[in-house]
Parts: C-alpha cells; structure tokens; sequence
C-alpha cells in the first residue's frame, strides 16, 4: 500500500495516521502530542478515558515522549479525544 499525505479528493493533510489492512479488517494508528503527563497514574488515567471512547482498541501513553497513540478500527475523532484529555486534566496539542 503506498502512502500519501494527498485524498482521492485532492486535499492534503500532514497528520500523521498509519493503516495496516489484514484481510477485511482495517487498524488505524494515531499518535497524539499530550502535555501535563508526568507518572504512573497519569498514563493509567489517559489509558482509561480515551480506552473507553467508541472504536478504540487499543492506547499507549508514552510518558518520555509526551505522546499517547490510539489504535482503532477507523479514523479517531480528535475533536473526542481532544475532549476526554482536557477532562481529565491534560492537553492535547495535536497529531504528531
């Protein structure tokens, strides 16, 4: 599968989004820029709240690097994940 930052449609996007097709099932990975991450239970809370957002399958909070990814069956929405970071008392500055 090639890869491009350009839709069928023209338009352009520099947002960072691998898929992986195996057979029918399509996994959408998404990597998110998050600040205010500083521990254990902050990873937990982040796992827990976006973990339980419709359509994803699976996060992983990287305390290092300040980035959490979401894996899921189709394109997340980041307006959502957006909203449940903030809730929980993070922010989330965008797709990396």
């Amino acid at each position: 599968m090639s890869s491009s930052c350009c839709s069928t449609d023209g338009s352009c996007s520099t947002a960072t989004t691998d898929r992986a097709t195996t057979g029918e099932a399509v996994t959408v990975t998404t990597t998110y820029a998050v600040s205010g991450m500083t521990c254990g239970h902050c990873k937990a809370t982040l796992t827990q709240v976006i973990g339980e957002l419709d359509g994803v399958t699976g996060v992983d909070v990287d305390l290092d690097t300040g980035r959490v990814t979401v894996v899921g069956a189709s394109e997340p929405d980041d307006k959502l994940i957006a909203e449940v970071v903030d809730d929980a008392g993070y922010e989330l500055t965008g797709r990396v």
